[in-house]
């Protein structure tokens, strides 16, 4: 729903002066918010300082939404940032103009834990970590130790919600947080195909912690652990997701996979198994991955006294060939609404994966609703 105009007009100003606050709007009685998420945002160019047709309907859909969430998959490189810990195509940097462009698309929190937190080495995440706070983000995933990484963010405005992000796989040395080093908010998954317990009860603890301090809480795992297929949600991947609602989470969401997976209700809230990219600027060969992989969803969810009502789901298409010959690596992987033919695509494949989770999503004017 569209925030009211005072309401925006007073968000502006927030974000011009931090000495402004706004009261928490999260518990006032008949309160209605929502929530939208989006893929991941690897943008290594900042997609704002090249407008192409189609991204400002993607930042008008984007801020119908009162907490607008994405995982931020790059580093942010400033004065204080390490060395490059890859040399390959799969290494990925941002910058300052980043976060500026996430703050214009409406972004106001967002997850720090993924496998390329340390692609500038440890002072790289606590360059970004800074970085994502002196921009005005509400963020979490990463610290200066462990109990710093696992702990809550908390959104205070436009509503009160609270953030744990938490990485699984491909997290390298070093990139870990730990009592003494800092890194990001890892979850180790044993040969057994379950969480290591001590990872696992600092999360679900951190969870219920932030259930306290603010009311509503969205659980995240960027998850790299794919096994055999990446397209294929892992039954010990949505026992996870289970324990983080029993512990509190309101929403749990995933990245990692770079494709939709299922959704699924559990206890009436929501479990999104995977949302693939928003903005996805690999420089991977043209063909290197599956089509579906340049698909993905914009979800929105609405909230009554922090009860879910109802999901709209908003397809995108991101192009896998740069739009300038010139200039490809820039101007690809970059999200426009998707057209009717390839929204119709894009809801009948999530309509069919949801299906086995035991959600029934039905498709309207070219988008998916629920219920």
């Amino acid at each position: 729903m569209n925030m009211p105009i005072d309401r925006r007009l007073m968000l502006r100003l927030l974000a011009l002066s931090p000495l402004l606050a706004l009261p928490s709007l999260a518990h006032s009685a008949g309160a209605t918010m929502r929530v939208t998420l989006t893929g991941q945002a690897l943008m290594k160019y900042p997609i704002c300082d090249a407008p192409y047709t189609g991204l400002a309907e993607v930042i008008s859909e984007l801020q119908h939404g009162d907490v607008i969430f994405t995982n931020l998959e790059v580093p942010i490189q400033t004065a204080e940032s390490g060395l490059p810990t890859r040399d390959t195509e799969f290494f990925h940097v941002g910058s300052a103009q980043t976060l500026t462009c996430l703050q214009q698309m409406g972004f106001n929190l967002l997850a720090l834990s993924n496998n390329h937190a340390f692609d500038l080495s440890t002072e790289g995440i606590t360059a970004t970590r800074k970085a994502v706070a002196d921009a005005g983000f509400a963020h979490a995933g990463s610290g200066n130790n462990v109990s710093q990484a696992s702990a809550a963010g908390i959104l205070e405005s436009p509503f009160r919600a609270g953030l744990v992000s938490m990485a699984m796989g491909r997290i390298r040395d070093g990139g870990a947080a730990t009592a003494s080093r800092p890194g990001i908010n890892e979850v180790r998954l044993g040969t057994d195909l379950k969480p290591n317990q001590n990872d696992l009860s600092r999360n679900l603890q951190a969870i219920a912690d932030a259930k306290v301090a603010s009311g509503f809480v969205i659980a995240y795992l960027h998850n790299h652990e794919w096994g055999e297929d990446m397209a294929v949600t892992k039954p010990w991947a949505r026992e996870f997701a289970h324990k983080c609602i029993d512990a509190g989470a309101d929403i749990f969401v995933s990245h990692g996979a770079p494709l939709l997976h299922g959704i699924e209700m559990y206890r009436g809230k929501a479990v999104l198994h995977g949302l693939g990219s928003l903005v996805f600027h690999s420089h991977t060969e043209v063909g290197y991955y599956v089509p579906e992989v340049w698909e993905s969803a914009i979800v929105h969810m609405d909230y009554e006294d922090g009860m879910f009502k109802a999901m709209e789901i908003v397809p995108v298409a991101m192009n896998e060939v740069g739009d300038d010959p010139e200039h490809h690596w820039p101007s690809r992987g970059r999200p426009r609404l998707a057209s009717t033919a390839q929204a119709a695509e894009i809801l009948q494949r999530l309509q069919g994966l949801s299906a086995a989770l035991g959600v029934a999503l039905r498709i309207e004017n070219g988008r998916g609703v629920y219920p």
